[in-house]
């Protein structure tokens, strides 16, 4: 349990409302339940289940149903419904194009498999591990395949060993290396599944590669290796919502620390703080990265190299974001004015893609223009972000994951301006330019609510069924 985590009473689930609610599938009511009883906020229950915080409160308004067994599943799951107050009778779930039909539980899914022994279970647990074992060897090239749109939950696999890590061995730190890379490179492709898949068996060599060296710089390398890897597990983490960004995140801190290398200190800080403002507390994120870049350039007597500068550029454009979503107005500007600041101090053409197995970008002109846009819209103000929007081409930005961060971002912009049209556009490029992010909670959000709006867009419903929105 993490230090936030809401404590649940032990009667919680006692009372007979809520079990009624459960066999009934009535999530309202189980969420408006539990929010009451444990004083958790709509981001914090969010966090739990996996879902973003304007899903909660347009499902607890009654303005969007649940029928989504992944829901369902995840939200038994996050708030640690008991097993035996889940209703055991199957149903037919519906299929969708390009499935298969399976059976579902009736009421809120058990995190355990109901209806098998638990030898089998076991058994099945052990045969998942092995094949994690050997399917996640290497990031290989036809692991970075094209993957359909609806993919599995490109996390699980990294959920399933976190606490029970894989078996590893070390190996020369050039092969670890060069495995970070292809990482680093199948994030930035937007192939997230085959990330997910691979992820498990990297972090464990990068643990057992640093577990073999002992003393010196090697140590340090290995250190900063570890770090990396998990700082590449947080980043998926934190896409699909995950709650193991938590564990990820605060495992990658340690190592970067334990690196004493102030760029990869960086790195971690910056997840660990996405991750504390995806929890709630997008207040002390800003300062805590506000705090973190302001060390990075104050350990140099003269002017700092420009990768050092390239790393506070981003604090504290993910700073002036978290202010933001917190509703600082002025201190969000001003963390962007600085970042801007900063970017200009940089005498040289800054790098697209930043230290490469550090961070998702680089210092740009554009990634400064596109925090501008979400944090405009973050603080109520979308229309302040058009400038900004049209100074930027999908096609010039370096990667498929930043093309389509431009595309959430500028998708946001129109929504909350009140522009479907664009807003499905937007969601329609991201189809075309990075598939597997559609499957991201907060775009499945998004193409929930252009559903069921009151515009006349063609093709919605199909596009909703095709990246699994909640319908």
């Amino acid at each position: 349990m993490h230090p936030s985590d809401p404590v649940t009473p032990p009667e919680l689930w006692n009372h007979p409302a809520v079990r009624q609610a459960l066999i009934d599938r009535d999530i309202v009511t189980v969420f408006r339940h539990y929010r009451r009883h444990t004083g958790a906020s709509q981001t914090r229950l969010g966090a739990l289940t996996g879902l973003a915080q304007s899903d909660i409160s347009a499902i607890e308004r009654g303005a969007r149903r649940v029928t989504s067994a992944d829901v369902l599943d995840r939200t038994a799951t996050g708030l640690d419904v008991p097993p035996h107050l889940l209703s055991r009778t199957t149903v037919q779930a519906r299929t969708l194009p390009g499935t298969t039909s399976h059976s579902v539980p009736t009421g809120p899914p058990s995190p355990t498999r109901v209806g098998l022994p638990a030898q089998s279970r076991h058994q099945e647990d052990a045969m998942r591990r092995r094949n994690l074992i050997t399917g996640a060897v290497v990031l290989s090239a036809g692991m970075l395949a094209p993957t359909p749109a609806r993919a599995a939950n490109p996390i699980a696999p990294l959920e399933q060993v976190v606490f029970e890590p894989l078996p590893g061995r070390p190996v020369p730190p050039t092969d670890l290396a060069q495995a970070l890379t292809q990482g680093r490179a199948a994030f930035a492709a937007a192939r997230y599944s085959a990330l997910g898949a691979a992820l498990p068996h990297l972090v464990a060599t990068a643990e057992a590669t640093r577990d073999h060296q002992h003393v010196g710089h090697a140590r340090d390398q290995a250190h900063a290796d570890v770090a990396r890897a998990y700082v590449l597990a947080t980043e998926l983490a934190v896409k699909q919502h995950s709650p193991v960004a938590w564990t990820t995140s605060d495992r990658a801190l340690h190592a970067a620390r334990a690196s004493g290398d102030p760029h990869v200190i960086a790195a971690a800080a910056r997840m660990a703080a996405i991750t504390q403002r995806r929890a709630g507390q997008a207040a002390e994120a800003a300062a805590f990265l506000s705090r973190t870049a302001l060390t990075l350039t104050n350990n140099h007597d003269k002017q700092p190299p420009a990768a050092t500068l390239d790393a506070a550029v981003i604090l504290l454009l993910t700073a002036g974001y978290s202010a933001a979503v917190a509703g600082q107005r002025t201190s969000a500007l001003a963390l962007l004015d600085e970042a801007d600041e900063t970017l200009r101090r940089i005498a040289r053409t800054p790098r697209p893609g930043g230290d490469g197995l550090l961070f998702a970008h680089g210092a740009t002109p554009a990634e400064a223009a596109m925090y501008r846009i979400s944090s405009y819209t973050a603080l109520g103000t979308p229309d302040d972000g058009i400038p900004y929007a049209r100074r930027i081409k999908p096609s010039t930005l370096p990667t498929p994951e930043r093309a389509a961060r431009y595309l959430t971002d500028t998708g946001r912009m129109w929504a909350r301006i009140g522009d479907a049209p664009r807003t499905y556009a937007a969601l329609r490029a991201i189809e075309r330019t990075a598939p597997e992010e559609l499957q991201r909670p907060a775009l499945r959000s998004l193409t929930t609510d252009l559903l069921h709006s009151q515009h006349n867009l063609a093709g919605i419903r199909a596009f909703a069924n095709r990246h699994g929105a909640y319908l």
